[in-house]
This record gives structure tokens, C-alpha cells and sequence, in this order.
């Protein structure tokens, strides 16, 4: 009679277990395997333009730390951003105060600034309620972009953690307009400082990018459409003049931090293939939809 290796009775259960392991699991009609989840659907994101206001720049030299454009007046657009990403909807910055409403022109030269509608008001015009915009994200500090801030308390602030620093300091800059801040700095509101790059909602389609320099906690945004790749500016550059010099203006916090912040930026937008949206020059208008459509 022939005998059997001793380790032939252990192996065969063995094997008889690693097949029954090994088995393809059952699948419902869709394909999906039983008692797992199927994979979640990627968030549809858009972003459309808002109009904050305008600039009218009667010599154009404080842009530059080079003294270019001495003389040159221009008039500079001040724009806002209406993100969706699945349900959840951002704002990034928020234009000139609010209450320059219907008062034409306002302020001294060089610069004097212009608001023809509120940012409540173009939102109520899409069916979306100060209460309704989840997050706002604030390129940095200054009045215009952050005068309509107040008008979004139920809204988690996200802004540059130099910002915030110098914004809740004991005795902030008399420079700095605090104000549109006091919900978040004094009365609970929802904030979170940010240092580094920031991915807004995880999935990497929107994020804040580090390029400090203009101020002590200034950011970019990154938007990732299904389409077409977004980087906006902030204030890293104000028109294409000073953009394609790597110019800077003359009152930037740290005007050498702020250069590399503009090549930064730059090697980003090349990187990514991204369309670069120059947020106060209004040659870029066009490249965003206006809010009564979207970027797809």
C-alpha cells in the first residue's frame, strides 16, 4: 500500500481553507461587492465670479517696489468667488464694505472705490441666503476684501493664521480694520487659522496656498473643477504688469517674502496647468463665469 507524506493530511485542510478565502465575493446587480459600501462619488465642484466693487488707481507706482508706472492710473476690479462643492458652499473673500452701496465713488486719491451691490444681494438673486454659505475664505486682511465679512456669522472662517495673529493681538496695527472680524474674535464664531497650504474639504479640489508676504498670513486658492483648474491670486500680484515683473507694492509686509511668494505661485499654476485669475485686474473678468452660471 502506498503511504502519504506525513505533511499531506495538515496541508490539504490547509489548502481547503486558502480557496475558501480566496473565493470572489458576491456582488449585487450593480457590480458592488455584498456588505461593502460602493465608492463614494467624487463632489461636483463649480466656481463663478461675484462683483465686490472697483478701484480707480490714479498713479499706479505705489504697486511697485521697482517705481514703475509712475503717472499710470488704472482702474482695478475687486473680485469675490462663489464656490459649490457638493452641497456645501464657500465664499472666498468678500469685497468693499457693504455700506458703500449706491454712493458712487468713494475715498481720496490714489485710490477711490466704487460697490453697486452687496454680495447679499447677488446671492439672493441666485436663491442663497447669508445663512446658507458654509465656509468663507479670506485671502488676507485688508478692507477690500474683507468688508462684507460680518455679513456671513453662521460661516466658518478660514483665513492665514499670520492674519489672525496680528488681528487678535492685544494692540492690533491702528492699520488693520478689525472689525469685520469681532464675530469670530470675540463672540464664538467658527474660525480656523491657517498655516501652510490648506485642502478646504479634503478631497484636494479646493485649497488656500501659503504665499505670505503681502501680509503676514496672505493666501491664494486653488478650485479644481471637473473642466479646468482655477488659482487665484489674492493680492500675490494686483494686474499682469506686476505679475509678469515679479513686482510687489511698495506697503507689502515683507516685500522679499512676497516675491518668492509670487514665483511660488507661479511654478504652482505651472505645475497644475492651471488658468491664473488675477482677482483685482479686469482683463481676468472673463475668465471665471459670473455667478448666474458656473465653471465647469
Amino acid at each position: 500500500m502506498t503511504r502519504l507524506p506525513l505533511a499531506l493530511p495538515l496541508a490539504l485542510p490547509l489548502m481547503a481553507l486558502l480557496a475558501a478565502c480566496t473565493q470572489t465575493a458576491p456582488t449585487d446587480e450593480a457590480g458592488n461587492e455584498s456588505g461593502n459600501e460602493a465608492a463614494a462619488t467624487p463632489a461636483s465642484v463649480t466656481l463663478a465670479r461675484l462683483d465686490c466693487g472697483s478701484i480707480e488707481v490714479s498713479d499706479l507706482s505705489v504697486f511697485s517696489v521697482a517705481g514703475s508706472y509712475k503717472g499710470v492710473d488704472k482702474t482695478l476690479t475687486d473680485s469675490c468667488y462663489l464656490i459649490r462643492h457638493g452641497d456645501d458652499l464657500m465664499l472666498w473673500d468678500t469685497g468693499l464694505p457693504g455700506d458703500l452701496v449706491g454712493k458712487g465713488q468713494q475715498g481720496e486719491a490714489p485710490m477711490k472705490m466704487r460697490l453697486d451691490a452687496s454680495l447679499v444681494d447677488q446671492l439672493a438673486a441666485l436663491g442663497i441666503a447669508p445663512g446658507d454659505i458654509d465656509v468663507v475664505g479670506i485671502s488676507h486682511l485688508h478692507d477690500d476684501h474683507t468688508g462684507q465679512l460680518a455679513m456671513f456669522p453662521n460661516a466658518k472662517l478660514l483665513t492665514g493664521k499670520g492674519d489672525w495673529d496680528a488681528i487678535t493681538a492685544a494692540k492690533p496695527d491702528q492699520r488693520i480694520n478689525v472689525a469685520p472680524y469681532a464675530h469670530w474674535a470675540k463672540d464664538g464664531g467658527s474660525v480656523e487659522p491657517v498655516s501652510g497650504d490648506h485642502d478646504v474639504f479634503g478631497d484636494g479640489s479646493v485649497v488656500m496656498l501659503d504665499l505670505t508676504g503681502h501680509t503676514p498670513g496672505h493666501t491664494g486658492l486653488k478650485v479644481v473643477t471637473p473642466g479646468k483648474t482655477y488659482l487665484l491670486t489674492g493680492d500675490v500680484a494686483h494686474f499682469h504688469a506686476n505679475y509678469d515683473a515679479n513686482d510687489v507694492p511698495t506697503w507689502n509686509t515683507d516685500k522679499a517674502a512676497s516675491v518668492e511668494s509670487l514665483k511660488r505661485f507661479k511654478a504652482l499654476a505651472e505645475e497644475a496647468g492651471a488658468t491664473v485669475v488675477i482677482q483685482h485686474d479686469p482683463a481676468d473678468i472673463g475668465l471665471v463665469p459670473a455667478a448666474t452660471a458656473s465653471a465647469k
